[in-house]
């Protein structure tokens, strides 16, 4: 299996336009020893050839022309994206859709409660019908497993996760399963196993369980404490009320890393404001004394 994180921030991405925090601004005057980043996205497939993309970012475009794999130019109008998953129905993971209308008719693989948002409070499926047939939704079940016609050797398992539906959401502070999934990819012949979860707000034992039989965990790693927002004067919400579970502190998401040992930990969907960012912080060096890894755009992972 291969996987490409074409996009390692959260919303916003880093440094974010408007935002001017100690990070943001350290690494646009170059005193910050950190690299931009672009809004969480990766690409997985079973050949190099073929790909899948797991959520469509806003900055999906300056993505693709990143990763040369997915635009090969075999014909006048050309892509290598054969299917997207949405893990949920978040602004950040899924307003690339719109860039890539022209691209349309998109197979899109979603939940139930993922469609029903994009068909209501935030009616892509419904926007994009007018071009070439626009998005053609494949459900994604809650059980199972499943696997994907242009990645065949790839078996994937939805993981239901306690997170938050977006603002604009119906049912924002009334949460149900499928809102946020995660994703547990295996390839089929060569036995790798990938964790995918860009938005975790909590980890139960049997969470943790289906994370031990992974090989590389790839998980939330938004901010480093639950408070992050009103410490750096940013907004006032804290971590878990927007369904984030945070690095530091009792129950972190550190501390659930340190309970599957044996496995490559990554963090992706950093914050702008997260100390994490900054390579040289004590907060960086922790992580390293974990053995825990911070994602960057244009990693590759291989299994």
């Amino acid at each position: 299996m291969f996987v490409r994180i074409l996009g390692s921030a959260a919303g916003g991405g880093f440094p974010q336009w408007n935002c001017n925090c100690a990070n943001c601004s350290g690494v646009r005057n170059g005193t910050l020893r950190a690299q931009p980043r672009t809004q969480s996205s990766i690409a997985i497939s079973d050949d190099g050839q073929n790909w899948i993309l797991c959520n469509a970012s806003p900055d999906i475009r300056a993505q693709l022309e990143s990763f040369p794999a997915l635009q090969p130019a075999r014909r006048p109008r050309d892509t290598a994206i054969g299917a997207i998953i949405l893990l949920d129905s978040q602004i950040d993971h899924t307003t690339g859709l719109l860039t890539l209308r022209e691209g349309c008719p998109h197979e899109v693989w979603c939940t139930e409660m993922v469609h029903q948002d994009l068909t209501t409070g935030f009616p892509l499926f419904n926007m994009l019908s007018h071009w070439n047939g626009g998005l053609r939704w494949n459900p994604i079940g809650l059980e199972g497993q499943f696997s994907i016609d242009c990645c065949p050797n790839l078996l994937i398992s939805p993981i239901p996760l306690r997170s938050s539906a977006p603002p604009y959401s119906p049912h924002r502070n009334d949460p149900h399963p499928g809102d946020n999934i995660g994703l547990l990819i295996e390839d089929r012949r060569s036995g790798g196993r990938l964790f995918y979860a860009p938005g975790l707000g909590q980890v139960s034992e049997a969470l943790c369980e289906t994370m031990r039989g992974a090989d590389c965990l790839l998980v939330d790693g938004t901010l480093w404490r639950d408070d992050e927002m009103q410490v750096r004067e940013v907004g006032d919400k804290l971590g878990s009320e927007m369904g984030h579970l945070p690095q530091s502190g009792p129950g972190g998401m550190i501390e659930v890393l340190d309970g599957v040992p044996g496995k490559r930990k990554i963090l992706i969907h950093i914050n702008n404001t997260n100390p994490i960012l900054d390579e040289e912080s004590a907060e960086r060096r922790i992580l390293d004394e974990h053995g825990i890894e911070v994602a960057f755009d244009g990693m590759d992972i291989e299994l």
